[in-house]
């Protein structure tokens, strides 16, 4: 084969796999239709507790690190600045609205290594676990952090410390408790596969 006909099927696989990627997006997109990023501002009389830069990795389904969400606003990796408050966690991601998690709607806070295409140090990610809306339709899912100014494990303690106090309970809580982080959770998608991207 010449040079010319190699390239020439080589450009043809690759339009191919781009049309199968977009038509599969476009799938994922009309599944997560119903699904909502919780777009809001943090309360006026909120105080804030910690705050953070770094990485939004990815939101996907609770307890299934690979399986990404299209929720509009959440669907794709970007710069994040986190804002930990009394009252919730506001994500802004960059060109998105600002987001806002009130603390009724996160259950829970731990570290994780495996998130979609990133593999990092074991506990290098943040995963915040919270439901899309209240009550019976809620859907439990989790989103990976990666903070850059700071390590995982203080952000996360910070956002723990913050849903015990809310809850009653005290910031020294017992490992174990709902809110506490505990050690990076491990699974069999958590066994690293590649250099930090």
């Amino acid at each position: 084969m010449s040079r010319e006909g190699a390239l020439l099927v080589m450009i043809g696989v690759a339009v191919v796999l781009l049309a199968l990627g977009v038509i599969a997006w476009r799938r994922r997109t009309r599944r997560d239709a119903g699904l909502a990023a919780p777009v809001g501002e943090i309360p006026p009389d909120a105080a804030t507790v910690a705050s953070a830069s770094g990485l939004y990795v990815a939101t996907t389904r609770h307890g299934e690190p690979l399986e990404r969400l299209a929720i509009r606003g959440l669907g794709f990796r970007s710069r994040v600045d986190v804002t930990v408050t009394d009252r919730g966690v506001a994500l802004d991601l960059t060109g998105q609205p600002r987001l806002f998690l009130p603390v009724g709607r996160i259950d829970s806070v731990d570290q994780a290594q495996v998130a979609i295409d990133r593999v990092v140090e074991p506990g290098g990610l943040v995963r915040l676990s919270w439901r899309t809306v209240d009550g019976s339709d809620a859907v439990a899912v989790d989103s990976y952090l990666r903070p850059q100014d700071g390590s995982a494990r203080a952000l996360a303690d910070t956002i723990a410390a913050t849903l015990r106090r809310r809850e009653g309970a005290p910031d020294d809580a017992a490992p174990g408790a709902p809110a506490t982080p505990s050690t990076p959770a491990t699974s069999p998608t958590d066994t690293p596969t590649g250099p930090d991207a």
